[in-house]
């Protein structure tokens, strides 16, 4: 759904040179808003971005930086996707993990509260629900993360809701699902089409660890652009699942792969790796009712285009 406001609109996305943040970019220059990139391009990709991005080269942490960029842009609306996303190395790490997905946002709020700017925050579904949590879960389920990672995510909700309280502001935090889709990076579990599809293309056979049954919620980059775009015009603040409801196996996700690929693939098992969740899946009913959002993408049409963009070499500027 096109939103008009996003027109006259100034936006500033941090963690604008990734996967996602990039595709986010694109669609709100589409839309016609003023953007400006936010990225310290230590994992993102400045070839990712339009040659005539507005990039700012900083870190989320640097408190000083953040401030004067936010006082000379004067974004109406911030959208909040530089993170420390690995979840192992959150476990290894958890005070850089902490510094960076908790002490970031708070930069990123303060800074934001001198412009009157709203926040909308990339936060996780899939690590945030625990071990016993029901499928799908909904976001009244208590919080029971399994890694540092989710305690951080979940931990910045909570600043947004506090400042929501405490100075009226309307931000929102959308937990997404395991998102993917072209600009990936094969790395870690939520990058796991792109490797599969990358490995699949070479004619090597994927590895799975565990017996393939474990599931998760894979919601398309293209739709959580969208759940980014609603969220950015909505009349109120809060929390909204950003998925599609559905689990898939990685089982799955073989067949699927192998149909892309028009063969079968088999793959290699390994030995499922500890505390991983069995299940997941996200219940986004309230992301329907409240902000007029859904996944419309099928994973096996998603999954054809991540497998087209393998096939094509990974190009940059590839569009979902």
């Amino acid at each position: 759904m096109i939103r008009p406001r996003l027109a006259a609109m100034r936006a500033l996305v941090t963690g604008g040179a990734g996967f996602i943040g990039s595709h986010l970019t694109d669609a709100l220059i589409a839309q016609g808003a003023t953007v400006t990139v936010l990225d310290t391009l230590s994992s993102g990709r400045r070839a990712r971005l339009p040659e005539d991005i507005d990039l700012r080269q900083v870190d989320v942490t640097d408190t000083w930086a953040v401030s004067a960029v936010i006082e000379e842009v004067r974004p109406e609306v911030i959208f909040h996707l530089a993170a420390q996303i690995d979840v192992r190395a959150s476990v290894a790490d958890p005070a850089h993990d902490a510094a960076v997905n908790i002490g970031g946002t708070i930069t990123l709020l303060e800074a934001a509260r001198t412009v009157n700017a709203r926040l909308v925050f990339a936060s996780t579904g899939g690590a945030l629900y625990g071990m016993e949590a029901p499928i799908p879960s909904d976001e009244q389920v208590p919080p029971a993360p399994e890694a540092p990672y989710g305690t951080a995510k979940y931990c910045a909700e909570q600043y947004l809701a506090l400042f929501n309280r405490l100075h009226g502001t309307r931000h929102i935090a959308l937990r997404l699902g395991n998102v993917y889709g072209p600009r990936q990076d094969p790395s870690g579990e939520a990058g796991v089409v792109s490797i599969f599809s990358g490995r699949a293309h070479e004619g090597h056979e994927p590895t799975i660890f565990g017996d393939g049954t474990q599931t998760r919620d894979y919601v398309y980059v293209g739709d959580v652009v969208t759940a980014f775009l609603a969220a950015g015009t909505a009349e109120q603040g809060g929390t909204w699942n950003i998925g599609t409801g559905r689990e898939t196996s990685v089982l799955d996700l073989i067949k699927h792969i192998g149909q892309a690929a028009g063969r079968e693939v088999e793959p290699v098992f390994a030995p499922a790796r500890p505390g991983e969740l069995q299940r997941s899946a996200l219940d986004a009913t309230a992301a329907r009712n409240d902000l007029g959002w859904f996944s419309a993408t099928p994973i096996d049409e998603g999954i054809n285009r991540v497998y087209a963009w393998v096939r094509d070499g990974r190009p940059d500027r590839a569009t979902p």
